[in-house]
């Protein structure tokens, strides 16, 4: 089940027929529940999870997953579901210790005792500094009668329905246990997050742990034409998705399907989405190019480190973009 706001055509797209997530098979499918419409029904005093109870009750699963979307992270469900049955206990949380610019206000954290055990849930704001803290990654595996049970009595009580909140808060009074994420994770929450992420993929070692790792990455197919690259082009430490045209130079850029960058253009530390034209003579630093976005000729788009440009989707720009002018 996919709960979402109500914009859920780029999932729907990526999920396309379900084939590479098992979805196309006799017992498995898609359901879609709107957050909006939840509220909607605790505000007019309806129950208001009994679409998700009735989805895992008809589903008859022993366990439960919940994940939620910052993430971005290769987490083995299969080693997290043995530690919780093992442990023995109603549900389990994954937690990585981060540091404190890689947390978001609404995030949730957790306190442990000297046993391990979580016995405490806190934003940032209410904790003390210190070196490091147990991101919760708002990944849960817990038993489906207990988590059932769960919905059912949350919304008698009429609780807001915000899962985050509320199953970091479950960890620290119910029978739990907390299992470790050592590998890449970046928590996507802002631009400079997303923009950070990115740029991890052009080194190796973060590449590798995320994408190369025993856990396979599964998504949809997509199979079209290689890339051309003309005799003027330059690229070095790049990711060039395919059905693209460089004529151009490239350094330290993501650069994702269908995009023309054509001669004598310099683009370095920056993200072109699908789509893009970035035309002869142009410059761009530290940016990210969105869908679509058509850059003039000669044009200089420049960012920083701490705050790369924004050029959002359908644009087309016809004048410099410098960051702080």
């Amino acid at each position: 089940m996919m709960v979402n706001q109500d914009k859920i055509q780029s999932y729907l797209d990526h999920l396309g027929g379900g084939k590479e997530w098992g979805l196309d098979t006799i017992g498995s499918y898609l359901e879609i529940n709107f957050a909006q419409e939840m509220l909607r029904k605790k505000y007019e005093g309806v129950r208001y999870f009994d679409r998700i109870i009735n989805f895992i009750r008809n589903y008859g699963s022993a366990y439960v997953v919940y994940i939620g979307n910052k993430m971005l992270a290769n987490v083995d469900l299969k080693a997290i579901l043995k530690f919780h049955q093992v442990s023995g206990n109603k549900v389990t949380g994954v937690f990585k210790q981060v540091d404190r610019w890689q947390i978001a206000p609404d995030d949730q954290l957790f306190l442990f005792d000297e046993e391990n055990k979580v016995v405490g849930n806190h934003r940032i704001h209410e904790m003390s500094e210190q070196e490091q803290y147990n991101l919760s990654m708002n990944v849960y595996i817990a038993d489906a009668d207990w988590f059932v049970d769960v919905l059912d009595r949350a919304q008698m009580s009429g609780i807001v329905p915000d899962a985050t909140e509320g199953l970091a808060r479950l960890m620290t009074h119910e029978h739990s246990s907390a299992y470790e994420y050592t590998g890449y994770m970046q928590n996507i929450h802002d631009v400079m997050s997303y923009f950070k992420a990115n740029m991890d993929m052009l080194e190796k070692t973060h590449y590798d742990s995320l994408l190369n790792g025993s856990q396979k990455v599964i998504t949809r197919i997509k199979n079209e034409v290689g890339n051309f690259y003309t005799k003027t082009s330059q690229v070095s430490q790049s990711l060039v998705s395919t059905g693209c045209k460089v004529a151009g130079h490239l350094d330290h850029v993501v650069v994702s399907r269908r995009v023309k960058i054509e001669e004598d253009t310099q683009i370095d530390h920056s993200i072109v989405i699908s789509n893009a034209v970035i035309k002869r003579g142009a410059q761009v630093s530290y940016a990210i190019i969105d869908k679509n976005v058509v850059v003039e000729p000669g044009i200089v788009i420049k960012g920083s480190p701490e705050r790369p440009v924004v050029i959002r989707k359908n644009q087309v720009v016809n004048q410099d973009v410098i960051e702080g002018s």
